[in-house]
């Protein structure tokens, strides 16, 4: 957190206040009487999703509405003098979106003017921690269901197809719509289980350096061309984001599940999908399987300005069959959680009318992987 004045240090080679400001990982601006913003580091740009430039000078108010707790706190802290903080703070406002935070505000005492220095921190990391488990469980529970059912029902519905398209040979054309019935529901039953195995498969993934925007360039074609039809897209990338350390064919079926469910939301006059992409300070989660962990800084997100997710849904998402569609089986997010993860990666979503947002927090092409390339690569 950061401490009530910031002094520079005079002393040769010691770094700045605004170095060590630009440090922290949790947003810091000061503000004056007007709670106009005087100074924001590095983690203040991407809380807020502008540079320094276009802070400074502005008020709170453009940013966070009136009543926001943030204001009271800082009211409370100008009128006494003294620091507060708050944990479970809720920053809600349309260019913000939701924000659970923990706010630490400090008065400068050292000719500031009655400028205040605030600290935000971002409480989110242990959400995403739990998550993360909840969504190991859910896949491995779907995982052991999915090899269950392949082997104990996909053989016997092999034979009930079988025996229904020998019947068809030898009845009328009445009954020959109910045997040709029993194979459309098997064919069925057989989509479905094979589906549910894509969750059973517990091989580490196989990965390299991918470029996400390839990724989701491919997933925009296939939904212009498919599902997506009469749906406007909007691609608002990060062009110097480094690449994902991911596969490339599992990352593209997590966006087409999540570019599919965005126009699904979105269908009708005026839908849009926006899917983006930015850098953000990440958390750092243990991948499956190793003793690793790694940094997600690597955000691509998948946004629709449908009627938002309902509020019996949201508590379960990405538990498999919990869907409200009339024709859905509930596993195309149980899929993207199980894919996310087996990343070592984190998936979350924000959701209310007119903006869900999925976002998918992914690592970047670790060091070692350059290091192993250059040594393959032949000596010039």
């Amino acid at each position: 957190m950061v401490n009530a004045a910031v002094r520079c240090d005079d002393r040769q080679g010691a770094p700045s206040a605004a170095a060590i400001l630009d440090a922290l990982v949790e947003a810091v601006i000061v503000v004056d009487r007007q709670a106009r913003i005087a100074h924001a580091n590095t983690a203040a740009e991407q809380f807020f999703g502008l540079s320094a430039a276009m802070l400074l000078g502005r008020s709170l108010a453009d940013f966070l509405p009136a009543d926001s707790p943030l204001f009271s706190l800082l009211d409370q802290v100008m009128k006494s003098g003294a620091a507060v903080s708050e944990n479970g703070v809720t920053l809600s406002s349309p260019r913000l979106g939701n924000r659970f935070v923990a706010l630490l505000m400090a008065p400068l005492h050292d000719g500031g003017g009655g400028a205040v220095a605030i600290s935000v921190l971002e409480q989110s990391i242990a959400r995403k921690i739990d998550n993360q488990m909840l969504h190991r469980g859910a896949a491995r529970s779907v995982g052991a269901m999915g090899s269950m059912l392949a082997h104990e029902v996909k053989n016997p519905l092999s034979g009930i197809r079988g025996a229904a398209q020998l019947l068809e040979q030898n009845v009328g054309d009445a009954e020959r719509e109910l045997t040709q019935l029993i194979c459309e529901e098997t064919d069925r039953i057989v989509a479905l289980v094979d589906r549910m195995e894509a969750f059973a498969d517990g091989r580490p993934v196989e990965r390299a350096a991918i470029n996400i925007h390839q990724v989701l360039g491919h997933v925009r074609k296939v939904a212009e061309h498919g599902f997506g039809r009469g749906v406007r897209f909007v691609e608002v990338y990060d062009p110097s984001l480094p690449d994902v350390w991911g596969n490339r064919d599992q990352l593209i079926q997590v966006f087409l599940n999540l570019a599919k469910n965005a126009c699904e939301a979105a269908s009708g006059e005026g839908a849009e999908v926006i899917l983006s992409t930015a850098y953000r300070q990440g958390v750092r989660l243990a991948v499956p399987g190793t003793r690793t962990r790694v940094h997600l800084p690597l955000v691509v997100s998948v946004q629709d300005n449908g009627p938002g997710i309902s509020e019996e849904l949201r508590e379960n998402l990405f538990d498999a069959f919990v869907t409200n569609k009339v024709n859905g089986t509930g596993l195309g997010l149980a899929l993207v959680a199980k894919i996310v993860n087996d990343h070592g990666g984190v998936v979350e979503f924000q959701s209310e009318p007119r903006r869900t947002v999925f976002n998918v927090m992914l690592p970047m092409r670790p060091r070692t992987a350059d290091v192993a390339a250059r040594s393959r690569s032949p000596s010039s």
